[in-house]
């Protein structure tokens, strides 16, 4: 076994330690939860778990050094780099960090983890104004939602590869919960066997004005756009930027009874996508009637 297959050997002792920490005395603010710490560990092939437990963060191991993807909240960044630590991987052998969406509680940890890695930023041009200016597209003023500006080495469009010591990682555009929203897709090895693997950006609507005006333009075309593409993509394993969607504690308690792998599952992905887009045309006729009575309102 290599040195870099000994310390990832490690990640397997995380399975039998606590998964989360203690809870706060206090009522938790979304925010809170969000960040709740969580052991990192083995999810499958490459991939390893190293986000908190709400909010994913992933980290891919190659032999010529190592990909992250997503850094949750700017508080997170502590967490994620002691957790790759925890598993006996190095900061310095990270060469690019990928982000799913320009959204503070998955790019916020951004530039802090960017500064102590010296890695390549890589996202799509769609996004680059909200990474690079701090704030979530379309709600500029609110400061709430704002994150640490960080600067993006590489654009990528949708088909774009990278590819690092023999490992690729495809973009796949899937706009509307962004304007840059990217799922990020590569095959994964696991017991003699290969699987598509998926990081589904997202399609929920989330703070999204939709209409009166709309978060950006085109935002509606683009989400019905997005369900088309997804409704056509096979995906074995599925996993998202928030832990809940893809059931992360779960199958991860599941890993842990020894249970063959929960995380390939070829039949969770598409009753996923059909929720969001029945989610996402509830919410559009909700804000539309709210648009038209607002209109008669001041008529």
């Amino acid at each position: 076994m290599t040195t870099r297959g000994v310390l990832a050997a490690a990640s397997l002792i995380a399975l039998a330690l606590p998964a989360f920490g203690p809870a706060p005395a206090h009522a938790q603010t979304q925010r809170e939860k969000w960040n709740v710490p969580t052991e990192p560990f083995h999810i499958i092939g490459n991939v390893y778990y190293v986000g908190t437990a709400g909010l994913s963060s992933f980290l891919f191991v190659t032999p010529e050094g190592d990909i992250l993807l997503d850094a949750a909240l700017p508080e997170s960044a502590p967490q994620i780099e002691a957790n790759i630590q925890k598993l006996g991987f190095r900061l310095s052998d990270i060469k690019y960090v990928l982000n799913s969406h320009a959204h503070f509680d998955h790019s916020g940890g951004l530039a802090q983890i960017k500064k102590d890695t010296g890695a390549k930023l890589v996202a799509s041009e769609g996004d680059k104004s909200a990474l690079e200016g701090g704030f979530y597209l379309g709600s500029e003023s609110v400061k709430a939602m704002s994150a640490p500006p960080v600067k993006v080495d590489r654009v990528v469009k949708d088909g774009d590869a990278l590819t690092l010591g023999g490992f690729t990682m495809t973009a796949h555009l899937t706009p509307g919960h962004t304007r840059g929203c990217t799922s990020w897709g590569w095959t994964v090895e696991d017991g003699g066997k290969s699987y598509s693997a998926l990081d589904f950006c997202s399609a929920t609507i989330a703070a999204n004005r939709l209409v009166d005006p709309p978060q950006y333009k085109g935002i509606v075309a683009d989400y019905r756009a997005t369900f088309e593409t997804a409704a056509k993509m096979k995906v074995d394993v599925f996993l998202a930027p928030h832990a809940e969607f893809y059931h992360l504690a779960e199958k991860r308690a599941k890993i842990a009874g020894g249970a063959p792998n929960p995380f390939i599952d070829p039949g969770e992905f598409q009753p996923f996508i059909a929720k969001q887009k029945a989610d996402f045309e509830t919410g559009l006729a909700a804000q539309e009637a709210r648009a038209k009575a607002k209109a008669a309102a001041a008529n």
